[in-house]
């Protein structure tokens, strides 16, 4: 196989290849067979484990694929894992669309709705303020402010699209994705017991842990943990968050930009504000959902869907990762994710607390 010139690939943990100054040459199919095939293994070992063990099945993913990240020394899987990295992400985040329809957003009501924006807002600030107190720079407060404001890992690699490695490090990210999924697990535990120590009504409490708790499925379940209302609630407004995922990534890219912040030349003002094609499909999918009445096994079967390519994304941008920068790093990066989270919780009780009396 002819050899590639050594910076071409420089794949990262959401599997953006970046391309040095030539254009690569045309595969066969069969290239990307070893990366895909190491990609699928060792994804199928998670789902086994989440679903025997009830651990977070992103979080294994990315675990696993750490694990095996020795793997991506050799060049043969570099082509298919690249590809299930960058593809499967965001054809995950469009399917996710399936899940969610504008009357949904709109049954909030304006107090509830407000009180969520103002959550959100809390959460981003607070992970932006966090890593530019600590030396992390603004793009890593952006992605863990981000992600923990809307819907965990998803919105963390869809966030990451937009940033892009050449102006935060993969490796970064690998531990902002690790925290938000361990703030997600222990949210999930906590905030329910909190939540009847307080003595919260259901609404009050469905409001809480929608509004706070990062993961949908995790949220869900919390909800329904402290009463059948509260559960119902807080799925309401859990997809609210996620409702807000495109017009926030599009307000990322806008204000993050192209240009010297991104080691290339100025972009017309158009190229700035185009919104990432997965966006655009992600709310034409809300917009269907919205005007047809999609059958529950659709909706079904596009969330398995859409969480098999998060997960198979994952595992294989882990793979693509450098364990001894991970090592490097350390848990620095993992403080905006953790004061984003207890913004969130904090804003989110205050709210509950005196606008939802």
């Amino acid at each position: 196989m002819k050899q590639l010139p050594q910076d071409f690939y420089a794949g990262d943990l959401f599997g953006e290849i970046h391309q040095a100054e030539s254009t690569p040459e045309k595969r066969p199919g069969t290239a990307f067979l070893p990366g895909l095939a190491i990609c699928a293994t060792a994804s199928l070992a998670a789902m086994w484990l989440a679903q025997y063990y009830g651990f977070p099945l992103i979080l294994l993913g990315l675990l696993i694929g750490l694990a095996l990240s020795f793997a991506s020394e050799d060049a043969r899987t570099h082509a298919g894992l690249d590809f299930v990295a960058r593809h499967g992400l965001r054809l995950g985040i469009v399917v996710l669309g399936l899940q969610i329809t504008v009357m949904q957003v709109a049954a909030l009501g304006w107090v509830t709705f407000a009180g969520l924006a103002l959550v959100m807002l809390a959460a981003f600030t607070s992970g932006v303020m966090a890593s530019r107190l600590i030396g992390e720079g603004r793009e890593a407060g952006v992605l863990a402010g981000g992600a923990t404001a809307i819907c965990g890992a998803s919105a963390a690699l869809a966030l990451y699209g937009v940033i892009g490695q050449n102006r935060l490090d993969p490796t970064r990210f690998s531990i902002v994705l690790v925290g938000v999924a361990l703030a997600s697990a222990i949210a999930m535990t906590v905030y329910p017991v909190l939540a009847q120590m307080l003595g919260l009504s259901d609404a009050q409490a469905g409001f809480l842990i929608g509004a706070s708790v990062h993961d949908v499925a995790q949220a869900i379940g919390a909800g329904f943990s402290f009463s059948d209302p509260a559960g119902a609630d807080a799925t309401i407004v859990k997809l609210a968050r996620v409702a807000m995922l495109a017009p926030i990534v599009a307000l990322v890219a806008i204000w993050l930009g192209r240009g010297e912040d991104a080691g290339e030349q100025a972009q017309p003002l158009w190229r700035k504000v185009a919104v990432p094609w997965f966006i655009v499909g992600f709310l034409a999918l809300v917009g269907l959902n919205s005007i047809i009445e999609v059958p529950q096994a659709v909706r079904d079967n596009g969330l398995t869907l859409s969480k098999t390519l998060l997960l198979l994304a994952v595992t294989a941008a882990a793979m693509r990762s450098r364990l001894a920068l991970l090592l490097e790093a350390g848990p620095k990066p993992l403080i905006p994710v953790f004061a984003a989270t207890l913004a969130s919780f904090v804003t989110a009780l205050m709210v509950a607390a005196l606008m939802l009396d």
